[in-house]
């Protein structure tokens, strides 16, 4: 489980260049007139929202697909070639991809980086941890600090493509309305939970922003970084809550290993109480492209459904604001 510590923020953050240095940056690279900026995005997260607000103006690729674990990935040597022949890279920073920390510092001052989420969210409101970077990344768990990520992008691309920067501005504002409109959303649904069956067991502790933002309690198996190892006394530590709590279902998010939830299910049973492992969780990356979970308001929209009927809530109807979003990928409700 998760330590209750909360250490003082002293880690080094990811270089992400100054609105300053991005601006200079891209007054000195040729005009483009009808090619596309060239945009590569770490995360799915980052990228599916990039996309929305760059429209035709930019071309983002997304480096860690479905199923991949930013904490766990390192680069390969294509990866770097993308990374250095891109007008602007787009990562998340708060040391989620710690691994690519190398090679962001060698690029940033030939290529326009930004750290969206360190830009989005200042240090007041992000969740510190005991662990060794100190700061929880998963911001993005949380839509009501989501929702300002397109304004960031829309800033971020406005100096390489110029011409594009007014319609960039009011597509960001249009998809910080239907990522608001989400928050929304999800704070209605777990609403219709029980008080106390407010309590989502997880493999990895990625829930905390979520849990913050709408009054549930999260626990942890493993810690916020998937580069740690949950212990003995962890899965000993989950049992015993489990049980007291007659917790219905535990969650495995999509780029974990199972393992540590199937022993905490086993243990569980053998103290004669039946727990069952609910629908896979969106929480590092989200679901396949061509998708609805492909999309971050899918991927979130995906984790409450399941969240709140295993919890025994019922899901809110969807608003108005998010209605283009579900014909699109033909979601009902």
């Amino acid at each position: 489980m998760r330590s209750k510590d909360r250490a003082p923020l002293t880690a080094r953050v990811l270089c992400a260049a100054p609105l300053a240095m991005a601006l200079a940056l891209g007054a000195a690279l040729p005009a483009r007139a009808a090619e596309p900026v060239q945009v590569v995005a770490t995360t799915g997260m980052i990228g599916d929202l990039a996309a929305e607000v760059a429209g035709g103006c930019a071309e983002v690729t997304v480096m860690m697909g479905p199923g991949v674990d930013p904490h766990l990935y390192k680069p390969s040597a294509g990866d770097v070639r993308r990374l250095a022949g891109a007008d602007a890279i787009l990562y998340s920073g708060l040391y989620l991809e710690g691994q690519l920390g190398e090679v962001l510092d060698r690029l940033s001052g030939r290529v326009v980086t930004v750290a969206v989420a360190e830009r989005a969210v200042p240090e007041a409101e992000r969740i510190l941890t005991g662990e060794g970077y100190g700061v929880d990344p998963h911001v993005w768990m949380d839509p009501s600090l989501w929702s300002r990520v397109p304004g960031v992008i829309a800033e971020a691309l406005a100096p390489l493509a110029p011409d594009c920067a007014a319609d960039m501005a009011a597509r960001a504002e249009d998809a910080a309305r239907a990522v608001t409109a989400l928050d929304g959303w999800v704070r209605e649904s777990l609403a219709s939970v029980p008080e106390g069956a407010r309590l989502l067991v997880t493999a990895h502790d990625a829930f905390e922003y979520f849990g913050r933002a709408y009054d549930v309690e999260v626990v942890g198996i493993q810690g916020v970084s998937t580069e740690s190892e949950a212990g003995i006394a962890d899965i000993r530590a989950v049992v015993d809550l489990v049980v007291s709590r007659k917790v219905p279902a535990l969650f495995v998010e999509s780029t974990i290993s199972p393992r540590t939830v199937e022993a905490v299910i086993e243990a569980a049973r053998r103290e004669g109480h039946e727990v069952t492992v609910g629908a896979e969780l969106y929480a590092d990356a989200m679901g396949g492209a061509g998708t609805g979970e492909g999309t971050y308001i899918g991927m979130i929209h995906a984790n409450v459904r399941a969240i709140v009927g295993a919890l025994g809530g019922t899901p809110a109807p969807l608003p108005e604001a998010l209605g283009a979003w579900a014909v699109r990928w033909g979601v009902a409700g």
